[in-house]
Order: C-alpha cells, then sequence, then structure tokens
C-alpha cells in the first residue's frame, strides 16, 4: 500500500511539472500593431513591454500599423520565420482597443 501511495505521488508530480511547462508556451498582453517594410512587408505585434511578435495567423482586419490590441498568443517554440524579427506566434484571441 505504501509503495503504491509513492508511486501515485510520483505520477501526480510529473504530470504537474508536465504541465506547468505547457503554459510557458502563452503570452497574453497588450500591444499596437506594427508593420515592418522588410523581407516583403509583414505586420507584427510590439507588446507594451516591448517583445516583438511575428503571427503566423494575423487576420487582415488588424493590418493596420499602430492600431492597439489586446492578445492571447500561442509561442511557436520550433518554428522560425523569414522575418527574423521577433518571437513567432499564433493568434489565439485578438482585439482592437
Amino acid at each position: 500500500m505504501k509503495k503504491q501511495l509513492i508511486i501515485i505521488g510520483m505520477t501526480l508530480m510529473l504530470l504537474a511539472v508536465g504541465l506547468s511547462g505547457c503554459l510557458d508556451n502563452y503570452v497574453e498582453g497588450t500591444g499596437r500593431i506594427q508593420y515592418n517594410d522588410f523581407e516583403g512587408g509583414f505586420y507584427g505585434i510590439v507588446s507594451d513591454d516591448g517583445e516583438h511578435y511575428d503571427p503566423i495567423n494575423l487576420p487582415s482586419e488588424f493590418e493596420e500599423d499602430g492600431l492597439r490590441v489586446e492578445f492571447k498568443l500561442k509561442i511557436l517554440e520550433n518554428q522560425s520565420s523569414i522575418h527574423m524579427w521577433g518571437t513567432v506566434v499564433e493568434i489565439l484571441e485578438i482585439k482592437k482597443l
């Protein structure tokens, strides 16, 4: 019985550690849309804390330089971009402010 409790406890601890790592792949906040005229031109998001995000799925209605937005993003750690400008992200939620 004691051995089973130890195994269950260790399993729960490993699950908690694994799930907490998943939460690190998301970021939310506010910022502005920025048009960048290099690499063929593209829109990115500059957060209020100065981070640069390169979204792969920015809706066309948000392609407005200087537009203030609130966002929730998923960081795509294993993807790169020709823009070489910021962290590649997938937009989960975005709205105009």
